[in-house]
């Protein structure tokens, strides 16, 4: 439970550093640079940690495909909060598409 926890912190920084600046477009590239890192500070300090307990009790290969699923949960919030984009029927079926992988990986048959 730690390790999504703490991937869903990360990711949320994460967000933040790669995409939070393009409300920005007049700020400077090197000052746009400097505050992402600072962001991504945030998230490494959460991330790494996160790995480090769910490898525990995932593998490698789980502890992605969990990140991965809570990367593009984390971004279908922001973009709709943060750009005021709109999620439709293509986004949910492409999510349906990542969960349906992450059975598989989850499973063996």
């Amino acid at each position: 439970m730690w390790t999504v926890i703490l991937l869903i912190g990360s990711n949320i920084f994460m967000t933040f550093a790669w995409y939070g600046h393009l409300k920005y477009k007049e700020v400077s590239l090197w000052k746009v640079i400097l505050v992402s890192w600072s962001i991504a500070f945030f998230e490494y300090c959460l991330q790494v940690p996160a790995n480090r307990i769910g490898a525990r009790t995932f593998s490698p290969d789980q502890l992605k495909v969990i990140q991965e699923v809570i990367t593009l949960s984390v971004f279908g919030v922001f973009s709709v909060f943060y750009f005021g984009d709109r999620l439709h029927w293509n986004h949910l079926a492409a999510f349906g598409c990542l969960i349906a992988g992450a059975f598989f990986m989850f499973h063996k048959f």
